[in-house]
């Protein structure tokens, strides 16, 4: 099977620090191949992920344009398809996977009977773009999957209607998880991801001084990967508004430190290293790639029952998850007393790359099939 990726134009593969759906099409692209699929992947010209063959328009990640206007980026993305369509018209891709948000779905929906099927993976919150995911018909040859059960239940009907199921995202640090020695753990928590209202950093800060336990943020603030970029940062971005309004108040360089982008070793040290990984969540988060890496470290995780974390996290077990915001200051001394071998153990069963992509694989073959290709 010859698999098109459409990671898109932002940030390449691997990234480099931050990128949630760039790092799960890195874990899972290695894991089909060595299932025996060809990759053609569409991402940006300095993407260092081994694969059969790229499809670039962009040297680098288009990422630092995100936030601006509509009229100075509107042509990022288009860009970006135009190329994966004409890639798509050699007539040798067997099926399409997209990681593209809105664009992607509507390109393989777009794209006419006769074009390969298409899985598009839904990574983000199913209650944006209402006009298009409620009114969305791809006929049989286009599918959706989600990355929680959560997140389907909170999809319009039209796209529900389009649903295969839902894979749980992986990190390669899942593997043998469970046979890696513990790590001397130090006094604090940890919030890694991106500085932003729906992660909740601001509620971590406060609680941290009035619960009484040490806390490192970890994670960029826009497109802004380290505290010494903030001075050049554009006050009209909205997560640099969150941070100085909503967050900064709180760190004080002693209680509550900010660190920015950490990535790799330093992140994995970091984690692994922690009491606790803190998910003080504000919305209903999708798939938590955080979540799974905290678990293979041997980290708990505590965190608001929102979203994907009641099906990550076994309470009691490999973490403790309240509905009350106030409760997560004395959840996170109490977390402290679950093993960590049962976190890597968890890991180590559920959340492997190759769990991933052999159930993937298994959506390929069922799309294929109900599309009338032949096996």
């Amino acid at each position: 099977m010859k698999v098109l990726m459409n990671a898109g134009p932002w940030l390449p593969v691997p990234p480099r620090g931050y990128g949630g759906i760039e790092n799960i099409i890195a874990t899972l692209v290695p894991e089909l191949r060595r299932l025996g699929v060809e990759v053609v992947l569409a991402t940006v010209g300095d993407s260092e992920l081994p694969v059969d063959e790229r499809v670039s328009v962009f040297p680098s990640g288009r990422f630092e344009l995100l936030q601006r206007p509509y009229n100075q980026v509107c042509g990022v993305v288009p860009a970006h398809q135009h190329a994966v369509v004409r890639r798509l018209s050699e007539g040798d891709i067997d099926l399409v996977h997209d990681h593209v948000e809105a664009a992607g779905l509507t390109m393989l929906a777009g794209l006419g009977h006769d074009a390969p099927p298409g899985l598009h993976t839904l990574h983000w919150d199913l209650q944006k773009h209402p006009e298009l995911y409620g009114t969305f018909d791809g006929g049989p040859r286009v599918r959706v999957n989600g990355v929680s059960a959560d997140q389907l239940t909170h999809a319009p009907a039209a796209l529900r209607s389009h649903a295969i199921g839902h894979v749980h995202l992986a990190t390669p640090l899942a593997d043998r998880a469970d046979q890696r020695p513990p790590v001397r753990k130090r006094p604090y928590a940890v919030v890694l991801g991106r500085i932003t209202p729906g992660k909740g950093q601001d509620l971590a800060a406060r609680l941290a001084h009035s619960a009484g336990f040490d806390l490192v943020l970890a994670g960029p603030v826009g497109p802004y990967q380290q505290p010494a970029d903030l001075a050049a940062a554009d006050p009209q971005n909205p997560d640099v508004r969150f941070w100085h309004e909503q967050v900064a108040p709180h760190v004080d360089g002693d209680r509550v430190r900010w660190i920015g982008t950490v990535a790799g070793a330093a992140r994995d040290d970091l984690v692994a290293s922690a009491a606790v990984a803190l998910f003080p969540l504000r919305w209903n988060e999708p798939g938590g790639t955080a979540v799974v890496e905290s678990l293979a470290l041997g980290t708990p995780v505590v965190g608001i029952a929102r979203g994907c974390l009641p099906e990550l996290i076994e309470h009691g077990r490999t973490g403790l998850i309240t509905t009350d915001e106030e409760e997560l200051g004395e959840l996170v001394h109490a977390a402290r007393n679950i093993d960590e071998r049962e976190c890597r153990s968890a890991a180590a069963r559920r959340f492997t790359p190759a769990v991933m992509a052999e159930t993937y694989l298994g959506l390929y073959e069922r799309i294929r099939a109900a599309a009338g290709v032949p096996g």
